[in-house]
């Protein structure tokens, strides 16, 4: 459950930008004479096949970015096996820590390799633009879950050493 809830804030992510494509407001400025509304493509979009697709592809690198931070956090409970509130707080920011880099560098492969399908504008332009939003839209609010996972991830430790269960993660109970 705790990897999943980056799935959670992806969606509503995904969601927010196709509604800010269907607003006249939105990007309606002037860079260098162009128009961005124009060079992005920016246009109601409806709920198609396509921004489905894009939801699940979305859903996959949003899952990923969580399985990366709890394996780690895992691994460095297995290691240090901490004992009080303090200690379970240290491990979890340490290994929060370590593990922000690729997350984002996943964030942000993403988002670089769907602009272009932004900007495009040849065949099957109309159909990718619809299947890049939900991804690109969910990867920024997405990245939210690099915070959420850790803070779940430590209340759940916590709550355990309360009620005096075992304060070791999955992979350290096998």
């Amino acid at each position: 459950l705790l990897i999943f809830t980056g799935i959670g804030v992806a969606w509503a992510g995904g969601f927010i930008l196709i509604w800010l494509y269907g607003q006249p407001w939105f990007l309606d400025v002037n860079v260098l004479g162009t128009n961005l509304r124009e060079v992005f493509q920016v246009r109601p979009v409806s709920l198609s096949i396509a921004v489905w697709v894009g939801f699940l592809a979305l859903f996959g690198i949003a899952t990923d970015d969580g399985v990366v931070m709890s394996t780690y956090i895992d691994q460095q409970f297995a290691k240090e096996k901490p004992a009080g509130i303090e200690s379970i707080r240290a491990a979890i920011i340490q290994a929060g820590m370590r593990r922000v880099r690729p997350c984002l560098m996943t964030t942000a492969t993403t988002i670089l390799a769907l602009l272009p399908v932004l900007t495009a504008t040849g065949r099957g332009a109309d159909i990718m633009l619809p299947m890049a939003l939900p991804s690109i839209g969910g990867m920024l609010i997405a990245v939210v879950t690099m915070v959420l996972v850790p803070v779940l991830y430590c209340l759940r430790e916590e709550t355990k050493l309360r009620v005096g269960l075992p304060t070791c993660g999955p992979i350290a109970q096998r």
